[in-house]
């Protein structure tokens, strides 16, 4: 059942939720920072390909390790977007070269890998040195209120959403491998808190 749901179900949950007006709003201004070699770690369905400024993208490469989310990725594309490369691999072990990439752009995906420490790591080891981490994540909130709800629900909660947990804190996994250049974090108006606490900035290699 759960490979069915996974293949089946989750890809459509997130492309709409992902791909939602108010997500939309948050992923915009850290997208379209991104410049020359870029690198999109979880390019999931494609939301982010319109946010893409292609006078300054120089080239644009997304891993994705599911085949459903590389199919809507390859179909989102228009011939506006960057020119594109979807492949299949997880952000916990890139199949690229050391300092390969001038920015990484991570929205919504640190919830879901299987390691985002390793993730993280990987993301710096690519980059290269003054290269910047673009992120936009939700995680574990800075209430402790909504920390313990969290904690009890993601259980239940990471495998009806294709293992994205709302347990993992976003801020101090890249500040072990990154200095934070900007950061703004809060509750997404709306939405609820458990899964509602975003955070989003931009990290420089060090």
């Amino acid at each position: 059942m759960s490979g069915w749901w996974d293949r089946k179900v989750v890809p459509h949950i997130i492309r709409l939720g992902c791909g939602c007006q108010k997500l939309a709003e948050l992923r915009q201004p850290i997208v379209s920072q991104a410049s020359g070699k870029v690198l999109e770690l979880g390019i999931g369905a494609g939301a982010n390909l319109r946010w893409y400024d292609t006078a300054r993208v120089e080239s644009l490469t997304g891993i994705e390790p599911s085949p459903e989310l590389r199919a809507m990725a390859t179909a989102a594309r228009r011939p506006e977007n960057p020119a594109l490369e979807v492949i299949d691999a997880g952000a916990e072990a890139l199949p690229f070269a050391d300092a390969s990439f001038d920015s990484v752009v991570c929205t919504f995906t640190l919830c879901t890998v299987h390691d985002h420490h390793q993730a993280v790591r990987e993301a710096r080891r690519v980059l290269r040195p003054g290269g910047r981490l673009l992120f936009c994540e939700h995680g574990l909130a800075h209430d402790a209120g909504v920390q313990r709800w969290q904690r009890r629900i993601d259980p239940l909660w990471a495998p009806v959403f294709g293992g994205c947990h709302i347990t993992r804190a976003v801020r101090e996994t890249i500040e072990q491998v990154f200095k934070i250049e900007q950061w703004q974090g809060g509750f997404q108006p709306g939405s609820p808190k458990l899964a509602g606490w975003m955070e989003s900035g931009v990290a420089t290699a060090i």
